[in-house]
């Protein structure tokens, strides 16, 4: 098996890549790449399992992020053979004539090899207020703020987001454009009963960017590995948009 590593600090390089018998590698200052052997027989069956074969056995400087290993952490997120998915939950391709290639997550700065710069990415989740909001906050920690089964269930499938960041959310204006994860997220709190404040998280996605950079290509929805519609959630904050726009111009 092989995985191919470019390392490189803080830029859109492809920082890793695996196949069916053998591994690469980069340093120094522009990426290169070095290819290193695994046995696949010594070895477990996810790419995960390669990749830690890999730093323990043959270079322990190969640089990325991990966790649970069962895909609830958020922490595997890479591109595999061309599709952003986890690799605790990607089997290797045990075909050696054919070859895998692993890269970082491609709509991100990477820091080193497979690990990408989630900061801005974290920055945008912040900032739409992942919380219940209440106009009057007297009733606050002194009883609970009921909701209907019906308005729970509105709430499916979009709290279940862990924030792997593999919707893509690239094009020109990243660090302006909220992405997948973080309009869903936002729309998730839009539409809860309990929440006073939908009108003002509408008010402040009314620029050019944080909203309207999506172009319902819906690669988002596609590349999901909890299978959410982020692409669902943002064509209702259009809708949703829309209608607070002709409000706001006919009050």
């Amino acid at each position: 098996m092989a995985v191919v590593v470019a390392r490189s600090l803080r830029r859109r390089f492809p920082a890793a890549a695996l196949g069916g018998a053998g591994l690469q590698t980069c340093t120094g200052d522009k990426p290169h790449m070095q290819t290193y052997e695994t046995d696949l027989n010594n070895c477990g069956p996810m790419v995960l399992d390669a990749l830690i074969k890999i730093k323990n056995e043959i270079d322990s400087t190969l640089t990325f992020r991990r966790s649970c290993r069962e895909g609830i952490c958020g922490s595997w997120a890479m591109n595999i053979n061309g599709g952003n998915t986890l690799a605790c939950t990607c089997r290797i391709d045990t075909n050696l004539n054919k070859v895998s290639k692993i890269y970082p997550l491609p709509h991100m700065y990477v820091i080193k090899d497979l690990g990408p710069d989630l900061s801005n990415f974290y920055a945008q989740y912040k900032s739409i207020e992942r919380y219940l909001k209440k106009k009057d906050e007297s009733r606050g920690g002194k009883e609970q703020y009921l909701q209907s089964i019906g308005d729970r269930e509105k709430l499916d499938g979009l709290y279940w987001c862990i924030l792997w960041a593999c919707c893509p959310s690239y094009w020109w204006n990243g660090d302006k454009y909220l992405g997948p994860a973080v309009l869903m997220q936002a729309y998730r709190w839009m539409i809860d009963s309990r929440d006073d404040f939908t009108e003002e998280r509408l008010a402040k996605l009314q620029d050019p960017f944080s909203l309207y950079r999506c172009h319902t290509i819906k690669k988002c929805t596609r590349t999901c590995p909890n299978g959410l519609n982020p692409g669902k959630a943002i064509a209702a904050i259009k809708k949703m948009m829309a209608i607070y726009k002709e409000k706001q111009a006919s009050a």
